[in-house]
């Protein structure tokens, strides 16, 4: 997956930052970060900071709102929640073999297992979420989880398992979205 440089100047009106939330100990939704997780969140804040932020959007889960938290406070923006954000749920049972029907899951988009959402489920609750909170005057930063980032950016299997803690997409208006290559 290729990169672009965090650009050095404001992005366009109506763009959306969409965050993969920091590495966390855990999947449920009070997961803390990790040290490593709280290095990463607190590196979000040089490297977003002039890209001209609006309005911060996130899941409610602990992991999003703690990775957002020291950007919202650079920014003196207040962090809205949005439970359309939240990760998706493959299935309400613990499986040994959730990779393997994640995998599945990602090559047929309606398939829900007990319990769980289908992707095209958590793909269009997501997109609700990005088309209610996209600023059309600015720059809205979005925070959310792998699975469902994986989902809005149609990148698969593959590309989800690409996906770094944290990690940042820009999408513009009428634009692809591209991954911003985050300084180490």
């Amino acid at each position: 997956m290729t990169a672009t440089p965090v650009p050095d100047a404001p992005l366009p009106p109506g763009t959306l930052l969409l965050v993969r939330h920091a590495r966390a100990s855990g999947q449920e939704p009070d997961a803390e970060l990790t040290p490593e997780g709280q290095a990463g969140a607190a590196a979000l804040v040089p490297a977003l900071r002039g890209l001209g932020a609006t309005r911060i959007v996130s899941s409610p889960w602990r992991r999003a709102t703690d990775t957002v938290a020291p950007l919202a406070e650079a920014q003196g923006l207040p962090v809205t929640l949005d439970e359309r954000l939240t990760e998706r749920v493959l299935t309400g049972v613990p499986r040994a073999d959730w990779r393997d029907r994640l995998r599945d899951s990602f090559a047929d988009d309606t398939l829900a297992l007990p319990g769980g959402e289908s992707g095209a489920a958590a793909r269009g609750r997501g997109q609700a979420a990005l088309d209610a909170h996209r600023d059309p005057a600015g720059v809205t930063v979005v925070v959310t989880h792998g699975n469902l980032l994986a989902l809005l950016l149609g990148l698969g299997n593959d590309g989800w398992t690409a996906l770094r803690n944290p990690d940042v997409w820009i999408w513009t208006p009428g634009g692809a979205p591209t991954r911003l290559d985050l300084p180490a």
